[in-house]
């Protein structure tokens, strides 16, 4: 619904809530609106501004007291009356009923808002009429639904909990069959032994799936009770005040200036989180977080601004400056809570750099009541879960709950499943076949617990885990997603050109000495007035020329100055390129000594301060690609629109030239990022015509409003500026990435980088970078406009597979569109592939379809919000490098860059340092892949061996169903006899770190799949199958008739052997390992004095035992020995030729 006006003849007379004596959706007469989406809301009684019940007069400071300043020094506020919920409430609120989460009634214009929640899959669409809002100043007491200000991130509630663990954990068919083998013993046909045998261990897996579930979303839960429990200071209303104007936020001093003592203090109630309110009034103090999305109406700055950190909500970690609406600022926090109006909203999206809005204030003074609507922007809304970082503020609650941003942002986690996994639930169907192809009854080969697997393997990742975040060479590394265990942009401007003058690093020293000489002597005050503006076509000397490039840099962008507690200045921007550009002004001699909302101070070399007036900001955004300001000369009152952006945008914006295009080129080819910068003088009358249509425009409605906004600029501003200069910035590479790639290229791991750079600039980074090799042929595509042309390419690379492809956005969207399958299958073939111009939607694609048509693991590596999207496509790793994006063919990792840490925060794994990639990988991620290899096949074989031994004795008796094993072996043999041998694997290793490091290519064995594959699986099923043949065959026909002696001399081999097949596995030895195998032995013997119903203790102390056991141990473990010890010697593995040399 479009925001209603307050003019009284345009068909939308608004006045607040308060001021009606009845409101319904009768009254509503779309007849007089030009939109037939906009209502006329016509009033059925007016008596002026009448008295709100249950309001307060405005309390005081007293003498010496006052508001917090903007640099963040002030105390938390008591409430004047503070609300005591106790226990109960606060419980109720938590669980989104009850007391203190009571409905909202608000009138939305068209019809009122349904008792229904937010979509969490709304987008910025058509507006529509049951999410927009019309939100008085006051809210009235008859309330319409919005959502409890609830925070909620748990998983589970007690109803799903159950449910949801079960279906995660059933859904793969490796944990399914053997819920039904566990089932089908409850059909007496089928039943082998004891029942317990087979639901305790499933059992004991569900036990521990579900205790880890439930802790960490009893952790999520306390969180969630801290957020929703957290107080804030809500204002009161307040009387209106008597006055013709507003109240002034500071009291005038005598001497006209104001001041920040003796200032009447707010009304305010101390409110929890969770019951704050659609209409409500929220009072902010340094350091609270935002709990709701609000629009910002009073800051203790006096120029209504304040700074926020978003890091939560999109990653970056520069402060945000927001500004508070110009009329209420005026009031103060005492005044605005008298403020009579109301304030329109569009619906909620999930879009957290728009909004649209408009606020109606309504006079109070006494007389003709007048009003007037302020447009609000996204610069005047402060989101939920963003931090005021100093000062304190006034802010109005706009969205709640489920329909804040960061909410509607928020999507579902998925359940990742590893490589390893899904090639163990593969293999689990093989074993199904075969266990159904070897007993003549369901569960004959019933030994097998496939539960112990899930279970070894969890643990085995748990260790991974832990030696990665421990590893004191990759220091602060996270592993955030436990079930996957298997700062890159520094900025330096480095170039100035203006057309006939090139300044380079080298020569930067030049720039300051010019720079100073123009303001040096008396003549330079009067030069200073036209630091900025100066006549198009004018001929001015060098130093003129760099002087006025220098300003205009220093002027054009939305860095602000920010002096912290010890009396430091650190400059805060959205962007580190903002910030280089500024710093590199302050070098040559020109500093930002102070910018707020409405003006900025610049010192020269010589100390005399430039003041320019901000008069209107355009800030940069990924559509425009460009950035520009307004500014006043303050001495000389010239007006002067600078703005800056990327070439490709500029070059039609700035007057014709010669040398424009071929320079971005030559720049580009050096690897530097470049940037136009142009400037155009306004006349007094033409920056008034703009103002007014400027103005007009940001009244359109909805989402016309952006646009009617950027024609306006583009038909007053955006036409013959004059070009000043062209500036080149660096991005350079941190210490060790270029070794680091090359080592993951040798690794056999395939690397692409995905860029909004320019073609040039992206292949001067890539062969920076190491990411293409020295003599390695680079095929460059851009332009492309057809399929014939798209062709000719596929055809060339077919026979062109070590090239390496360099390809802009608009020929890969072309290729994506009309040859993707061709495409895909071929460029994933190449060494490296970097594609340019890239937009967020290009990189998710990629990534998909790389995993799509590649069936390989693909890594992501991004550095900020607009890698999410490709981030959340990536199949195992959520990661974060620094200026470039790669997608590479592994498990992989999360690095924190310096423009944020939004992708680091959705990654699996999250390191500090590019360099750490190396070792990530190529050591913790080769161990923890081998090692789960190796233990995922040895508990296959540790109950397959068993397996095979029930169905051997099975067939001999005629395939009785008669367990041979019963109750605390068969339980005991996975758990207490074999666990903590088997376990000892994790800690195995072929190789040390450093040959690890040194031979990359041991690395490209994985990606050959001969650690886990089904030559491996098939081998170890024939192990089982002999050793457990032998095991039962020696002891049942060779030596025993008694039933007694069978279970006691084939279990104790069986025992024997399992430990012995460890120690033949392991290349490496641990003192775990050692421990383990003595210890476990010493367990088992030590057991069996103790179950006399399964060993007859007389027969195993003699020396016939002993004698039998050691004779079917022999022979069923020897001839492994043997062909192992043949194969080290005439076929060695890679890594024993590696270790050995």
């Amino acid at each position: 619904m479009p925001p209603p006006t307050a003019s009284s003849n345009n068909g939308y007379p608004l006045r607040t809530l308060s001021q009606r004596t009845s409101f319904s959706t009768s009254n509503l007469d779309l007849a007089g609106a030009s939109d037939p989406l906009m209502p006329r809301l016509d009033v059925q009684s007016e008596a002026g501004p009448s008295s709100r019940p249950n309001s307060r007069g405005p309390g005081g400071y007293a003498s010496g007291t006052g508001t917090p300043t903007g640099r963040g020094r002030g105390k938390k506020r008591l409430s004047d009356a503070d609300v005591e919920d106790g226990e109960e409430g606060e419980a109720a609120a938590l669980l989104g009923g009850g007391r203190g989460v009571e409905d909202i009634a608000y009138a939305t214009g068209a019809e009122e808002i349904s008792n229904s929640t937010a979509d969490p899959s709304l987008s910025s669409g058509p507006k529509t009429r049951d999410k927009s809002r019309v939100i008085p100043l006051h809210p009235s007491s008859q309330r319409t639904s919005f959502p409890a200000n609830v925070v909620r991130n748990q998983k589970y509630t007690v109803i799903t909990f159950l449910p949801l663990v079960f279906y995660e954990q059933f859904k793969f068919f490796f944990n399914f069959y053997f819920l039904v083998v566990a089932l089908s013993q409850f059909i007496p046909a089928l039943k082998i032994g004891y029942i317990v045998t087979y639901i305790a261990p499933l059992a004991f897996v569900l036990a521990v799936t579900m205790g880890k579930e439930a802790y960490d979303d009893y952790q999520r839960y306390l969180r969630d009770r801290e957020a929703n429990s957290t107080r804030y200071l809500v204002l009161l209303p307040q009387e209106p005040t008597p006055a013709s104007s507003p109240t002034l936020h500071h009291a005038e001093t005598p001497g006209g200036q104001p001041s920040k003592h003796h200032l009447p203090r707010p009304q305010t109630r101390s409110t929890p989180s969770a019951q704050i309110k659609v209409g409500d009034m929220v009072l902010l103090e340094k350091n609270q977080r935002v709990p709701a999305d609000m629009a910002l109406l009073v800051t203790s700055e006096e120029e209504g601004t304040c700074f926020i950190r978003t890091d939560q909500l999109d990653g970056e970690t520069d402060w945000k400056l927001k500004v508070a609406v110009g009329e209420t600022q005026k009031m103060g926090e005492a005044g605005v809570g008298a403020a009579e109006g109301s304030l329109y909203a569009d619906p909620p999206i999930k879009d957290i750099h728009a909004f649209y809005g408009v606020l109606t204030l309504t006079s109070t003074a006494p007389g003709p009541q007048t009003s007037s609507s302020v447009p609000l922007s996204v610069e005047n809304i402060l989101w939920a879960n963003t931090v005021l970082a100093a000062g304190s503020a006034v802010g109005l609650v706009v969205y709640t709950g489920k329909e804040t941003r960061a909410v509607l942002n928020t999507s579902e986690p998925e359940t990742k499943m590893g490589t390893l996994e899904w090639e163990v639930n593969k293999m689990a169907k093989i074993l199904c076949t075969v266990t159904f192809a070897l007993s003549v009854f369901l569960v004959a080969l019933n030994g097998f617990r496939g539960q112990c697997l899930r279970v070894n393997l969890d643990m085995g990742k748990t260790v991974y885990a832990h030696q990665i975040q421990t590893d004191t060479e990759i220091p602060e590394t996270i592993v955030r997603t436990s079930t996957l265990p298997e700062e890159l942009g520094q900025m330096e401007l480095k170039k100035l050109h203006m057309g006939t003058i090139v300044f380079g690093f080298d020569t930067m020293d030049e720039v300051a000495h010019l720079l100073s000489t123009t303001f040096e002597d008396d003549a330079a005050k009067s030069r200073r007035q036209s630091s900025i503006p100066v006549g198009v076509g004018r001929r001015r000397d060098m130093s003129s020329r760099v002087r006025d490039a220098v300003v205009a840099l220093a002027a054009c962008h939305n860095v602000t100055p920010v002096t912290n507690d010890d009396d430091t200045v650190t400059y805060q921007a959205s962007s580190p390129d903002e910030v280089a550009i500024v710093q590199w002004t302050e070098s040559v001699g020109l500093r930002l000594v102070s910018r707020d909302r409405t003006s900025m101070t610049l010192q020269t070399p010589s100390g005399v301060n430039l003041i320019f007036d901000i008069l209107a900001i355009f800030p940069f955004t990924s559509e425009s690609k460009r950035m520009g300001i307004i500014v006043r000369n303050r001495e000389s009152g010239d007006i002067t629109f600078v703005q800056k952006g990327a070439d490709v945008i500029m070059t039609k914006i700035v007057q014709k030239n010669d040398w424009l295009e071929e320079e971005c080129g030559n720049m580009a080819r050096e690897g530097l990022r470049t940037l136009v910068v142009g400037r155009k003088r306004l006349s007094e009358s033409t920056y008034s015509e703009f103002e007014a249509a400027y103005r007009q425009a940001q009244l359109t409605p909805g989402e016309e409003r952006a646009g009617a906004m950027a024609q306006v600029v583009s038909q007053f501003l955006e036409s013959e500026l004059e070009l000043l200069a062209l500036t080149g910035v660096e991005d350079k590479l941190q210490e060790g990435v270029k070794s680091t790639l090359e080592l993951l290229r040798n690794a056999g791991i395939r690397i692409w980088m995905l860029t909004g750079d320019k073609i040039e600039t992206a292949t001067n980074i890539a062969v920076s970078s190491k990411l293409v090799v020295r003599g390695q042929y680079i095929h460059q595509v851009a332009k492309l406009k057809t399929s014939d042309q798209v062709r000719d390419m596929l055809d060339f690379l077919q026979v062109k597979l070590d090239a390496c492809l360099v390809i802009d956005g608009e020929s890969l969207q072309l290729c994506l569109d009309r040859f993707r399958t061709e495409f895909v299958l071929l460029a994933t073939q190449l060494p490296a592939v970097v594609a340019c111009r890239c937009s967020p939607t290009q990189k998710a694609d990629v990534a998909k379809l790389i995993r799509e048509f590649s069936k390989k693991t693909v890594c992501c590596i991004g550095d900020g919000g607009n890698d999410v999207s490709m981030i959340q496509a990536a199949d195992v790793a959520k990661v974060t490098a620094g200026s470039q994006t790669v997608v590479d063919f592994l498990p992989g990792v999360g690095i924190v860059g310096k423009e944020g840490k939004q992708a680091s925060l959705a990654a699996d794994f999250s390191i500090t340092q590019f360099s750490h990639l190396t070792k990530l990988l190529l050591w913790h991620g080769r161990n923890s892949y081998k090692r789960s290899a190796k233990l995922s096949q040895f508990v296959i074989h540790r109950g397959l061996i068993i397996a095979v031994i029930q169905a051997v004795f099975s067939s001999i008796f005629f395939f009785a169903p008669i367990a041979l094993y019963q109750g605390w072996l068969q339980v005991g043999y996975a758990t207490l006899y074999t666990m903590a041998p088997v376990f000892s694997l994790v800690l195995d290793r072929d190789v040390n770190e450093d040959l690890a490091l040194l031979y990359p290519e041991l690395y490209k064995e994985l990606t050959k799949g001969r650690s886990l594959s089904y030559k491996t699986f098939f081998m170890w099923l024939m192990i089982s199958v002999y050793q457990g043949g032998i095991i039962m065959l020696l002891s049942l026909l060779l030596f025993e008739s008694e039933f007694l002696h069978i279970v006691a001399i084939s279990f104790t081999a069986l025992v024997l052997n399992e430990l012995i097949m460890v120690a033949l596995e392991i290349t490496t030895w641990h003192t775990y390992m050692v421990l383990s195998e003595l210890g476990t032995a010493a367990v088992y013997f030590g057991s069996m004095a103790v179950l006399p119903a399964y060993f007859d203790l007389g027969f195993v102390l003699s020396s016939a035992f002993v004698y039998k056991v050691a004779v079917i141990v022999a022979v069923s473990s020897t001839p492994l020995y043997l062909f192992k010890t043949f194969r080290q010697r005439f076929k060695p593995a890679a890594y024993a030729k590696v270790a050995e040399f």
